[in-house]
């Protein structure tokens, strides 16, 4: 995965909060603990519906410029930073979906990315980095705690690498464009199980991801008329694949508990996960990615 090395990068879409406190937070929903957090929200669930909360609805002081503003100027940078990577996805994943909301005659509305590290406060509540990275859709922002992607690799057995994790973007980016079209309520209080409206809202996030993955290498930026990303291998798909499956609700289960229960899924199953990415990978069409269907 390469980006354009004179590529603009723009900062302005990321919030670096990353040393700052987030407030209290109170890990709600009784015998429910970190391990169950990590499942139930893993890749992207509003926080509140678990009981992730604070209490209070106040923010958490001032929004620090951080480090990605000084530091991330070009797609060069992007190249040798992992902060300054998720800013350039960012940007890309954006830029796609602005374009492919003009094409199909909407309205897209950007959402910033937080960059925190141990907690945050949100719209939706106060959450811990144990949840892992989520949208969260009474603010629009995307939430992301860079550490998740050593556990990634450290806990979950993925391979991990740069396109996993910018898989990982791009499907809590899905989220945002399911709050956009009203897809996000269809969901109702349907959470759990392998039919699920959870699992199905997961794994059309999970196919938006690929959408954004088959455009990304042609989709110019309006400052450069190039692609953000001039590179995308298979090895980059395989590991973006290879992500989706080691945070599949079964695989994640074996690992957990030592068997698999359909019944409390909340995202659906490895083999699902990469289904629905290569589904949108492979046609570029969000149009089939209704998994709702």
């Amino acid at each position: 995965m390469q980006f354009d090395d004179q590529a603009d990068l723009d900062t302005s879409q990321v919030q670096d909060r990353r040393g700052m406190s987030g407030g209290k937070v109170a890990l709600g929903g009784g015998a429910v603990g970190i391990v169950g957090l990590i499942i139930a929200l893993l890749l992207g669930v509003d926080p509140s519906t678990l009981g992730v909360s604070d209490g209070g609805g106040g923010t958490a002081g001032q929004t620090s410029a951080g480090q990605v503003q000084d530091s991330c100027k070009k797609g060069s940078d992007a190249n040798q930073r992992q902060d300054c990577r998720m800013v350039a996805v960012v940007n890309s994943v954006q830029n796609f979906w602005q374009s492919e909301f003009t094409r199909r005659a909407g309205a897209y509305q950007p959402a910033e990315t937080v960059l925190f590290t141990n907690q945050v406060q949100t719209a939706c509540g106060a959450a811990s980095s144990a949840v892992g990275p989520f949208y969260c859709p009474g603010d629009r922002k995307a939430y992301f705690d860079l550490g998740f992607f050593n556990e990634l690799s450290s806990r979950f057995g993925a391979k991990g690498g740069p396109f996993a994790e910018a898989y990982v973007v791009a499907h809590e980016y899905g989220h945002h464009i399911q709050n956009l079209t009203g897809q996000m309520k269809k969901v109702g209080q349907d959470r759990q199980g392998a039919n699920s409206g959870s699992v199905k809202l997961e794994l059309q996030a999970d196919c938006y991801a690929g959408v954004w993955a088959y455009a990304a290498t042609r989709t110019p930026q309006a400052s450069t008329g190039r692609p953000l990303i001039t590179s995308l291998t298979d090895a980059d798909i395989a590991a973006g694949l290879d992500a989706a499956a080691a945070v599949g609700d079964d695989r994640i289960q074996q690992q957990a508990q030592g068997r698999v229960n359909p019944e409390s899924w909340t995202h659906g199953s490895s083999a699902q996960r990469q289904q629905w990415f290569t589904t949108g990978y492979r046609t570029g069409d969000m149009a089939r990615c209704d998994t709702f269907g």
